[in-house]
């Protein structure tokens, strides 16, 4: 019997249970046992990725993108944690389950990660789970229908909005001034402007004011 180890990040009981009751209707064939650990929100899920022994053995890490920031905020979101485990451990298999559905956030996230697997909640009954977990275990990728409609008809794009992007975006939601944001993304005041101004031209934003950039950033899933 294979034994697949199995890390889950997702702050939703009902989505982590979905999870829990896949897992074991796939066991009962008894080819596979799945040991499977549960992080609530980004700080334990850090202590997971910290932990070497640990996700040196790790085959499957279900990420959440939309999680609340870590205490340290070295962590974001799911979308970086999931950045951070491609770079130190390719060997792992990374499924992102998202209601994200916004075409750039989702190019975003196939560009930086290319997960495994990309699972959209709203696509999401129990035997789409099964079967995408099915698929990481033998031949991965797999991505629900919305996501394949996606990749057909709108991920062509050449505007990508990368990983400074998102901080951007993030600290001007906290009102960081510009003179500190400067420092915080390692980029000239002339750098900062000009990333403001093509993501509200991505993002169909008009105005100098920056509250229209965030608001429509959060309605897209980017903060």
């Amino acid at each position: 019997m294979r034994i697949v180890k199995v890390l889950i990040v997702e702050d939703h009981p009902l989505i982590v249970n979905a999870y829990k009751q896949a897992f074991e209707q796939i066991a009962q064939d008894k080819t596979v046992l799945f040991n499977i650990d549960v992080a609530l929100n980004l700080d334990e899920a850090g202590a997971f990725y910290n932990n070497q022994s640990y996700m040196s053995k790790c085959d499957l890490v279900f990420l959440d993108v939309q999680l609340p920031v870590g205490s340290d905020k070295s962590l974001l979101s799911g979308e970086d944690l999931g950045l951070k485990i491609r770079e130190k451990y390719p060997e792992t298999k990374v499924a992102i389950l998202t209601s994200l559905s916004d075409h750039y956030r989702l190019r975003s996230i196939l560009k930086d990660i290319d997960p495994d697997a990309l699972l959209l909640k709203g696509d999401l009954t129990p035997g789409e789970l099964i079967r995408g977990i099915q698929s990481l275990i033998s031949k991965p990728p797999y991505y629900t229908v919305t996501v394949l409609e996606h990749l057909r008809k709108n991920l062509v794009a050449e505007i990508d909005i990368d990983s400074t992007d998102r901080k951007l975006l993030y600290e001007l939601s906290l009102s960081t001034k510009n003179t500190e944001l400067c420092d915080i993304l390692k980029l000239s005041k002339a750098g900062v402007e000009k990333r403001k101004r093509n993501l509200k031209i991505l993002f169909e934003v008009e105005g100098e004011s920056d509250r229209e950039l965030i608001l429509e950033a959060r309605n897209r899933g980017f903060i």
